[in-house]
């Protein structure tokens, strides 16, 4: 008989991983540093990034199906050795003044394990906390949007001190060992098994909405076909693409629209991985009491009003407060997502439905700040591409209603054919 695991060590198991690929977002550490060092181009060492970006989609994707095959354990073990190893490389790439070697370590090497490590703990999460699905990946995914915070300030100090493929050597056998050491106590729950709690409410045929039971159980390849698959890739990828744009370009934009100093957007940016990780939970548990569908509606309204304000805000203050309200729907959005596919599509197959809907995390990758890098080109401004995002936010809106009609028409043919 399989040993019943401690969830709650199962959840610090996943937040591990997640803190250790989340450094990824600490690239920009990394970029004038290389720059400076091997006078390389800083929009080729920039691509480093996006193609990493670019690989956890496509291994996310890939992989999902193996995700569900090996388990967590297996996976996330998989995730420590590409990660590890792809950053442990970088630094021989480094060593060889290589930027195509960099490209192939840090961006496909690493990129993969990205995917499948940001895959690897969230199915067996949602299975263990049929309770607090959002919670519990919301905390999961926490990790990942605070890892670039506390990563930052380590790689700055290593770098300067000890060089940057020495940096690279040390990031890549001490993520390894964090990684591999959390991998091996992530599992699926028991076959059946319920938290204590929730099993005596059943046994006492209590209603409660945290009692609700999925309906539908698709395969992977079943919901790529239904309407309601390419809804919630459109909205993820909506909600990505205008968020990850403020993120890419905040420190100009803060330092053009209201004449914030260097130093005063340098700091902002670093309050906002408060506000990108402390949304990922704060948001995906607050969808564990209003539903995931009302949530996401809410992050589009929010942002509505929060894109089409930011041009015409002046006060320093206010303005940060808008652009850290953005930020945190932005994290709130990849944090709710894991629960939201085990709602709508149960939890059969659900790192592969995930790594599916990932692909949209490429794409807007690469959208995002090329859109608002090419509107700035042409009009000098900002103001145009905030108001292009307010208005993708309203496609986006209208969208989640959309998904809830199409959701009630999954249930009733799920319910037709069982019946």
């Amino acid at each position: 008989m399989q040993t019943e695991k401690n969830r709650w060590l199962i959840v610090i198991s996943a937040v591990a991983i997640h803190l250790c690929i989340g450094s990824i977002y600490s690239w920009s550490v990394f970029t004038l540093p290389l720059v400076e060092l091997f006078n390389w181009d800083i929009t080729y060492v920039s691509f480093t990034f996006s193609i990493a970006i670019i690989f956890l989609g496509l291994s996310a994707a890939v992989m999902g199906h193996f995700v569900e095959w090996k388990g967590p354990r297996i996976s996330a073990t998989i995730a420590a050795l590409f990660f590890g190893f792809g950053l442990f490389a970088s630094g021989f790439a480094v060593k060889v003044d290589s930027l195509p070697l960099l490209y192939l370590f840090y961006g496909v090497f690493g990129g993969i394990g990205l995917g499948i490590g940001y895959t690897a703990p969230v199915s067996s999460l949602v299975k263990w906390f049929p309770d607090k699905r959002g919670m519990a990946t919301g905390l999961a995914i926490m990790g990942f949007g605070f890892g670039a915070l506390i990563s930052s300030p380590i790689e700055a100090y290593l770098i300067l001190k000890i060089g940057i493929a020495n940096t690279f050597f040390i990031l890549g056998s001490v993520y390894f060992v964090i990684m591999i050491t959390a991998a091996q106590y992530l599992s699926q729950p028991p076959i059946g098994w319920q938290p204590k709690h929730l099993k005596q409410a059943l046994e006492e045929d209590k209603t409660s909405p945290m009692l609700k039971k999925d309906i539908v159980q698709m395969k992977a390849n079943e919901a790529v076909k239904t309407r309601c698959f390419w809804y919630l890739w459109l909205m993820i990828f909506i909600n990505i693409t205008c968020g990850i744009a403020v993120i890419a370009y905040a420190s100009p934009m803060v330092q053009q629209i209201i004449g914030l100093s260097a130093a005063a957007a340098a700091t902002m940016v670093g309050l906002m991985g408060i506000f990108n990780g402390g949304g990922r939970i704060f948001w995906a548990t607050f969808s564990d009491y209003i539903g995931r569908a009302n949530v996401y509606s809410l992050f589009f309204i929010v942002q509505i009003v929060a894109f089409w304000l930011l041009p015409n805000v002046t006060n320093v203050i206010l303005f940060q407060i808008v652009i850290f309200l953005i930020v945190s729907c932005y994290g709130g959005g990849f944090a709710s997502l894991p629960a939201f596919i085990g709602d709508l599509f149960g939890t059969k197959q659900l790192s592969a439905i995930h790594g599916y809907l990932l692909t949209a995390w490429a794409a807007a990758g690469l959208a995002g700040p090329y859109i608002a890098g090419w509107i700035h080109g042409a009009t000098g401004n900002y103001t145009d591409a905030l108001y292009i995002f307010s208005g993708l936010f309203i496609i986006a809106l209208i969208i989640s209603f959309l998904i809830r009609a199409d959701f009630k028409r999954l249930v009733k043919k799920t319910l037709k054919e069982t019946s």
